[in-house]
């Protein structure tokens, strides 16, 4: 999932410490790099873009990348509706402030999904920087209801919220919001 990196509107906690330009110019960066290091044959990579109409227009973005709307709504709302746009099968969806992913670190939660119904990538905050499902188009109705997103609770909420499904954690990855987390 990937936001236009347009200062203002990106990494702006990050940007109160840096400026919003330099915080902005950080993630198109990042997810550059991000982008380069994904590329993988074992895998489809898409974007999920936000803002809708200009993140599918972008230039900044590679061009052969297939790109899908994030859509209205809230972080979970917007999962959803990703991961309901995606083929059936496996699906695994990460933020793009994470310098810590790697391929080998996606396949492990792809790997988990063999014999879990759903993955997650826990952070250290108590959010988490993946969230993968075996089958999601079939995702419960309940999935990431309730769930207090920005909070040490995201995490234990979004796994209350699929309470019959098993779940596997890969490892913890910490996420940059802060300057502290650079």
């Amino acid at each position: 999932m990937v936001k236009e990196p347009r200062p203002g509107r990106v990494k702006t906690r990050l940007g109160r410490s840096i400026g919003m330009t330099t915080a902005a110019w950080w993630f198109r960066h990042q997810t550059r790099s991000l982008i380069r290091r994904l590329r993988d044959p074992r895998w489809n990579l898409v974007l999920a873009v936000a803002p809708d109409s200009e993140g599918m227009t972008s230039r900044i973005w590679p061009n052969d990348l297939q790109r899908v709307p994030q859509g209205h709504g809230d972080l979970g709302d917007r999962m959803k509706r990703v991961f309901q746009t995606m083929p059936t099968g496996p699906v695994a969806i990460i933020g793009a402030d994470i310098p810590g992913i790697t391929p080998a670190r996606i396949w492990t939660a792809f790997r988990a999904l063999g014999s879990s119904d759903a993955v997650f990538g826990p952070a250290p905050d108590g959010g988490y920087w993946l969230v993968g499902m075996k089958r999601a188009r079939a995702l419960p109705v309940t999935m990431f209801q309730g769930v207090r997103w920005s909070t040490e609770h995201t995490l234990e909420d979004t796994a209350a919220s699929i309470p019959n499904l098993s779940i596997a954690k890969i490892c913890t990855l910490r996420d940059v919001d802060e300057v502290t987390d650079l």
